[in-house]
């Protein structure tokens, strides 16, 4: 059976109509077309070129990733959900009721992002892009379109494969982070029970299939693992120890793991009286924004029930593209503070500078420019900056969430006696900023503390 599987692939040919297997993301209908003339085939490898069905997107996907249509149409349609799969499968039977099979034309077009980058017809890039050229080209084409395609990460994805767990799970919170971590879970076919505040949000998500619960103790009650994603310490204690809460839902072998950004007291609180009930605890804050939640490229900071962390393995390999389990209970916490306290720092330094740049009668633009061209070149820089020269402060990450971020590193800080004096002057900036009215806008709106 094995050795049969295996051997279809080889008798792929242009035109056929096939299911592709992009990176950790489930397998996509799609059609072997001919690449772009300027487009050469990765040397070394066996594939094809594929256009998939219900997107933009294509990609060169290795032989052992593709399986004919139509004799795996029955198993693809049960292991996998979610509206976009089906909108994905109904434009495959249309192309096929049309009556054009393999003759229809699936021609990558001009336009698209990814053959320019591909080819080299970007301005700036060279061809073999670098994996950051690669990520900034599809997430840009993704915010234009507003797209959370399947495929967001196609020209980044690492070949493998996720094996849902058979554990049912639930999430609580859907705000910039929680939608797009449910969304993943999802579609990698994972059995979701959701909760939010605004119950409206939940919508979304039933549509995709998953189920909704009425009070987070009836999530934690019915899910054998449950996640949480919350703003701050308050709401995370309340969530944990308020009305119709977590912990009435708690009772022993249930599983609850906390990915909000809060400090280590509150963690290690929460901790104590999930364990006291008989519960098992896993801190697990994530450092990233909402493209990169909704892209499933999340890097995870877990802490605690080791146990636990393994039992998460398929949540945390379809929500993110790393994790990292630092010991016990608290760890978590202070190393996500210190990361969120440099990326905060470096963002103010950013402003800092692009409003010196223009009082002083330079371009922003070209310092951009510059700054891309040197070691400090990053996605992050690029984005952030864009913001501010474009006056767009659509949140990805909220203004008020890294302020707090700053101030409970400060604190931790405080704690052992050690100086954060970059931290600290960072942090008044952001001050500033919320007295300006910037709280729920993106934190590259604290370019706005410089100007007003």
């Amino acid at each position: 059976m094995a050795a049969a599987a295996a051997a279809v692939p080889v008798n792929l040919r242009l035109g056929d109509l096939v299911w592709g297997k992009l990176g950790r993301y489930p397998p996509w209908p799609g059609k072997i077309v001919n690449p772009p003339k300027d487009l050469k085939k990765p040397r070394g490898k066996k594939c094809f070129f594929v256009k998939f069905f219900g997107t933009e997107d294509h990609a060169w996907i290795k032989v052992e990733q593709l399986k004919p249509y139509h004799a795996h149409k029955e198993e693809m349609i049960k292991i996998n959900k979610g509206k976009r799969f089906q909108q994905a499968v109904d434009a495959v039977e249309e192309f096929l009721k049309k009556g054009k099979g393999k003759d229809q034309d699936l021609t990558i077009p001009e336009s698209s992002t990814v053959k320019r980058m591909m080819t080299g017809t970007m301005a700036g890039f060279k061809w073999p892009p670098s994996p950051a050229v690669c990520y900034q080209a599809i997430t840009k084409k993704l915010k234009e379109t507003g797209s959370t395609s399947i495929q967001a990460a196609d020209s980044t994805a690492i070949n493998g494969s996720i094996t849902p767990t058979d554990k049912k799970i639930g999430f609580l919170g859907l705000g910039l982070m929680g939608s797009g971590i449910v969304s993943n879970l999802l579609k990698m076919g994972h059995t979701v029970t959701v909760w939010n505040r605004t119950a409206e949000k939940c919508d979304l998500f039933i549509q995709e299939g998953a189920r909704l619960g009425r009070t987070p103790a009836e999530v934690v009650s019915t899910c054998d693992i449950t996640f949480a994603c919350v703003s701050d310490p308050k709401a995370a204690k309340d969530l944990v120890l308020g009305p119709s809460g977590v912990l009435q839902g708690i009772r022993p072998g249930k599983c609850y793991v906390d990915m909000s950004t809060v400090d280590a007291d509150t963690v290690t609180e929460l901790a104590q009286v999930i364990v006291s009930r008989g519960g098992r605890f896993l801190e697990a804050p994530v450092s990233g924004n909402q493209q990169l939640s909704n892209d499933g490229m999340l890097v995870i900071l877990a802490a605690g029930d080791r146990g636990l962390y393994e039992d998460c393995s398929s949540c945390f390999q379809a929500m993110g593209k790393t994790s990292f389990f630092l010991g016990e209970v608290g760890n978590a916490a202070k190393m996500m503070l210190i990361v969120n306290m440099v990326q905060g720092s470096f963002m103010a330094t950013i402003a800092e500078g692009l409003t010196l740049a223009q009082v002083t009668g330079q371009s922003q633009q070209t310092l951009l420019d510059i700054l891309n061209q040197g070691q400090l070149a990053s996605i992050f820089l690029d984005q952030k900056c864009q913001n501010i020269l474009q006056g767009n402060f659509k949140p990805d990450f909220y203004l008020k969430y890294i302020q707090k971020d700053l101030r409970l590193a400060i604190a931790l800080g405080d704690s052992v006696n050690h100086p954060t004096p970059m931290a600290a002057a960072a942090n008044e900036v952001y001050k500033r900023a919320k007295a300006l009215d910037q709280s729920d806008n993106d934190m590259s709106a604290v370019y706005r503390a410089y100007i007003h």
